[in-house]
């Protein structure tokens, strides 16, 4: 099996940072993607950001300019770096990764999410 686990939410005023983490581990054979999503409380989850294997990069357009998101490939280990926080930005954050195993193929797995919180 697979596990996802995300790191580093928590207190940020208006306009300050925050970088989240994501870790995959387990039967992993290949990671194709990692995926970034937030869910505002009474709305739907909606994707943030995403990175394909071969570094393509997507963005929402609420966060274009704002978030980077990067990988370490040899630590299963995908990172959203978020600049110029906005209240807006508050929600819990979930991280999805779409890998390859030795008996499955392209099988998505979540993390439980982490929050963030932007406020003064």
């Amino acid at each position: 099996q697979v596990q996802v686990v995300e790191h580093g939410g928590g207190l940020v005023q208006p306009g300050g940072s925050l970088r989240l983490s994501c870790a995959a581990s387990g039967s992993i054979v290949r990671v194709n993607s990692m995926v970034w999503y937030r869910q505002a409380p009474g709305e739907e989850r909606n994707m943030v950001a995403a990175i394909t294997n071969g570094g393509s990069t997507n963005y929402d357009d609420s966060v274009k300019g704002r978030f980077t998101i990067s990988t370490d490939n040899t630590k299963n280990t995908v990172y959203l770096q978020m600049n110029s926080l906005k209240s807006e930005d508050t929600a819990v954050y979930y991280c999805k990764v779409n890998v390859d195993g030795s008996y499955f193929y392209g099988t998505d797995y979540w993390g439980k999410g982490t929050l963030v919180t932007v406020s003064s």
